[in-house]
């Protein structure tokens, strides 16, 4: 009986996981997005984007960003149930959006190198990127604005707040991780522009105005 009630104070404490169910919509949708090819592709492209350089080394944040969201995920799953839920909140809408934009306006982008002017093992591992990961569905930036959701769950969390290097080394690679996105030319300047203007548009419902219900919460009279 132990055993079954322990399991079931597990189930209920962590019983918000339900939010993880996400994952079946998004990667069969994604999955077909990027597979699909009777369809005409909108090249998004940016002048600034002609004077950025492909650098191989940039290769590391990128990959880095994968960790980067599953860790922070963990964290706010873990200890900060309030916190995962906005998290994911802010992740999910955004990456619902991008869905949606790119069923209904297909977009790719043509700036991948051909040739590269060095052999190493960050050039192979951004071969194996372009392999696996073709140059369509760019718009905007999922490594960018999932990056920024995960900067701003960090930012405002009350916990982290106490461990400033935390906070920070999170922010920088952040920043890395959203320039290797221009600088492996897996993305346009518009696309890294468009995460972040989805971003703002979306932080008010998800955060300022659960902020504002709750400070009006607290002026109610008991």
């Amino acid at each position: 009986m132990n055993a079954i009630q322990q399991t079931k104070n597990f189930i209920k404490k962590y019983r918000h996981a339900w939010v993880l169910l996400y994952g079946l919509i998004y990667m069969p949708w994604f999955v077909y997005l990027e597979r699909r090819t009777d369809v005409h592709y909108f090249v998004i492209h940016s002048p600034l984007d002609d004077y950025i350089p492909f650098v191989e080394y940039f290769i590391v944040p990128y990959l880095l960003w994968f960790g980067f969201v599953a860790v922070a995920a963990g964290y706010f799953f873990f200890t900060d149930k309030k916190g995962f839920y906005r998290l994911c909140a802010f992740l999910i809408t955004g990456m619902t959006f991008f869905l949606l934009l790119c069923t209904v306006f297909p977009n790719g982008l043509n700036l991948r190198p051909i040739t590269f002017a060095r052999d190493n093992i960050f050039v192979d591992l951004v071969k194996y990127i372009y392999a696996t990961d073709t140059p369509t569905n760019v718009l905007p930036s999922i490594h960018v604005f999932n990056s920024i959701g995960v900067c701003i769950a960090i930012w405002r969390s009350e916990a982290l707040k106490r461990h400033r290097m935390i906070q920070w080394s999170a922010y920088v690679l952040a920043v890395l991780i959203i320039l290797s996105t221009v600088f492996l030319k897996q993305h346009s300047v518009t696309d890294v522009i468009a995460a972040f203007a989805l971003a703002c548009v979306i932080y008010p419902f998800v955060y300022a105005a659960q902020e504002k219900k709750a400070t009006k919460l607290s002026h109610q009279p008991i």
